[in-house]
């Protein structure tokens, strides 16, 4: 977190060691969130709590203001349901979760990652390559698959990224796999063609014999703000049944100075994110925690 932290932290130490709370303050504290790229919606109701707490005395000087926006940041991650879900009962009806987002974000190899993972908790896992576009796509895959001993199904490159997750749900149910892991096609948001593709993957998944108890949107922490359009746009295309993105991967936050976008995707959109990427082993994918988040993000000492 360090990037994200030298963008922020700077100004609130700064903040922290003046002898009051002036105008100037509460700029400078704009600034910062700003750059931290928590949005403007989170920044202005942040700076209105504040301000009611040092106009009601309960917040005197610039140490405790510091304090109290920790404190603020931290409550509004709490409460969200970020747990994996997995239904269990059914040996003949695997658990599906797809996995959206567009090129570049890291999307395959946080299937493989978290494949690694599922399989060290004891879950037998298939992977389906539907990115059928990318032919290293399936080859990264196939060798995510070799290391964390999972299946796969691979379909022809160029082939029908539905057809590829049907087949791959249908092999998991006559093998009674407990978990599908489907990767899809890394898209531009923006490519209607593209988003309608999605939909029918997302159709598709639903019809056949498994569960979709997951859809993970994978974003770039790097791309800041417009990972809220990324978030609206797939979440739009993978509704079914009243349900669509599920939660988010937020991948690569240890290289970005803007990690406040958890804030404006968990407060704009109304998704949780689940697991963040601080790295390239198979640990460095981690659940997120709102508490360590924010003492990483506003370390001042």
């Amino acid at each position: 977190m360090s990037k994200a932290r030298s963008a922020f932290t700077g100004a609130l130490v700064r903040i922290s060691t003046r002898t009051g709370i002036t105008s100037e303050t509460w700029v400078e504290l704009e600034e910062a969130l700003l750059l931290a790229d928590v949005g403007v919606r989170v920044a202005d109701e942040l700076l209105a709590g504040l301000r009611a707490g040092v106009k009601a005395k309960e917040i005197v000087d610039p140490m405790q203001l510091v304090t109290a926006l920790q404190s603020e940041m931290t409550a509004r991650l709490a409460g969200a349901d970020r747990s994996l879900h997995l239904v269990a009962g059914d040996a003949d009806s695997p658990n599906v979760w797809l996995f959206v987002g567009v090129n570049g974000v890291g999307k395959t190899t946080t299937i493989g990652k978290v494949a690694a993972q599922q399989r060290a908790e004891g879950r037998t896992v298939l992977l389906a390559a539907g990115d059928t576009f990318r032919a290293a796509a399936a080859e990264q895959l196939a060798t995510w698959a070799e290391r964390s001993g999972s299946e796969i199904v691979r379909g022809s490159d160029g082939g029908d990224p539905s057809a590829v997750i049907f087949d791959a749900i249908e092999r998991a149910s006559a093998r009674r796999i407990d978990l599908v892991l489907a990767d899809t096609a890394g898209r531009l948001h923006t490519k209607s063609n593209l988003m309608e593709e999605l939909r029918k993957v997302r159709r598709v998944a639903a019809k056949g014999k498994g569960r979709v108890t997951e859809v993970l949107l994978v974003i770039d922490a790097t791309t800041g703000q417009n990972g809220l359009a990324q978030a609206r746009e797939f979440g739009a295309a993978t509704m079914t049944d009243g349900t669509g993105v599920t939660g988010v991967v937020l991948t690569k936050l240890d290289g970005s100075a803007k990690g406040g976008i958890v804030f404006a995707i968990e407060t704009e959109l109304g998704l949780p994110v689940k697991l963040v990427g601080v790295g390239e082993t198979i640990g460095d994918l981690v659940p997120f925690d709102p508490a360590e988040f924010v003492d990483a993000l506003v370390q001042i000492s």
